[in-house]
């Protein structure tokens, strides 16, 4: 496919493995950058063997492909190569003097040894934008711990405000540290780009995952700063908006979310109850959220009465805020969702069908759109590709090199 995203023309080099990382760079891929990512010979990204569910070949056997290296690894090409080895070491410094980008997520000083930190590469080219991705950072006293997205969503404060009011705390669905931490990392990288290109200096960008789960506390962390007041879980309930949680339909679940007092009103007409909203108690959002105590069985008793399509349409034409509460079937089968075409299927040469759908990138380009060019590749796949590309190396260097166990050129396709 044709590539006319706003960083075509940057190129990546990405030592990074399991999620925050790979999310980074799939997201500067998706923008047009080219993307090399760095992985052991044989065995891969750590996140290959994250299954089942894993892709399955023509003869229904499982491939190396588990669904969870496919959700983070599109627009890369595979470079296998053994860093622990000297001839590794050195591909990899030359390669730095051709990118733009180095993201890593070793343990902090982890790469020192190998002569690819910072410090040893910028040697190479001082223009490179090197980030790292721990769970703690460079500095500090937990700088040598590893961190995993439990771990993260623990200390950082989120699981002690998600989960049942009288339950224990819970972690989200989904690595959402990992993913935030990712994220974070890819709007830093851009800002450094965007300095480099007025001043000629590339950096080090230090992305902590406790970091960046502390940053996304967002109001529930400002409310303590400000108040003193620790939050705690209230399962599906908001802590400063009144009604904003689930409630139980007659035949099954919604979401109501009134944002204004107009909007309590007209839940209210609809319900039939115009006087809760004349009631002084519920008349703001401010005294509802005073009396949540008082009011939430009322509108639970309320909304238990009617199906939840009833709600669901009458407070739709409405205009309150509400909806379904959907599993993930049923999220991909919304006509919104498919309208907005949130999958996308792209050829992968090991798929029985010979193509794989996967989660699309939700941003939306008038004129520099995302660009889907290649499947979460193979281990290896691109290594005689990328190294002949870019170092210039002939097919028997770089069989030469393969022979050594330096690099491998094609992955096994099958666990």
């Amino acid at each position: 496919m044709n590539n006319s995203g706003p960083l075509k023309g940057v190129r990546v080099l990405d030592l990074s493995r399991v999620l925050a990382g790979p999310m980074c760079t799939q997201l500067l891929g998706d923008l047009g950058a080219e993307v090399i990512k760095v992985e052991r010979p044989v065995a891969g990204d750590d996140t290959r063997q994250w299954g089942p569910p894993f892709l399955e070949d023509t003869d229904g056997n499982p491939t190396r492909e588990s669904a969870y290296y496919l959700c983070a690894n599109r627009n890369k090409q595979s470079l296998a190569v053994d860093i622990a080895n000297p001839e590794g070491q050195k591909l990899i410094r030359e390669l730095t003097a051709k990118c733009d980008v180095l993201v890593e997520n070793f343990k902090t000083g982890g790469l020192v040894k190998y002569g690819l930190d910072y410090d040893s590469v910028r040697e190479v080219n001082p223009r490179l934008v090197y980030c790292s991705i721990t769970g703690f950072g460079q500095t500090g006293p937990y700088a040598a711990r590893p961190g995993y997205d439990l771990l993260i969503q623990a200390m950082g404060g989120l699981m002690s405000i998600t989960g049942p009011e009288d339950g224990d705390p819970c972690k989200v669905g989904v690595a959402v540290s990992d993913i935030m931490c990712g994220m974070y990392a890819a709007v830093a990288i851009l800002a450094a780009l965007k300095a480099k290109d007025a001043t000629g200096q590339g950096q080090h960008i230090d992305m902590a995952l406790l970091d960046a789960q502390v940053a996304w506390l967002a109001n529930q962390g400002q409310r303590y700063l400000i108040s003193g007041e620790v939050a705690r879980r209230r399962g599906n309930a908001h802590p400063d908006v009144v009604p904003y949680q689930v409630f139980k339909a007659k035949d099954g679940h919604i979401i109501l979310g009134v944002g204004n007092d107009q909007q309590f009103r007209r839940f209210c007409d609809f319900a039939a109850r115009p006087e809760l909203a004349d009631d002084p108690r519920f008349s703001s959002n401010h005294q509802r959220v005073r009396n949540r105590d008082v009011l939430i069985p009322e509108l639970k008793a309320l909304i238990a009465a009617r199906p939840a399509a009833e709600w669901l349409e009458g407070l739709g034409a409405r205009n309150v805020p509400c909806g379904p509460v959907n599993n993930i079937d049923q999220v991909f089968a919304d006509p919104q969702v498919r309208q907005r075409e949130m999958t996308v299927t792209m050829s992968h040469p090991l798929a029985a069908s010979g193509e794989v759908t996967l989660l699309a990138n939700p941003m939306r380009f008038s004129e520099t759109p995302v660009s889907y060019r290649r499947a979460p590749p193979t281990v290896g796949e691109h290594t005689a590709e990328v190294l002949a590309e870019l170092l210039g190396l002939d097919e028997a260097s770089v069989s030469g090199l393969e022979s050594r166990g330096v690099v491998a050129c094609g992955g096994a396709g099958h666990a």
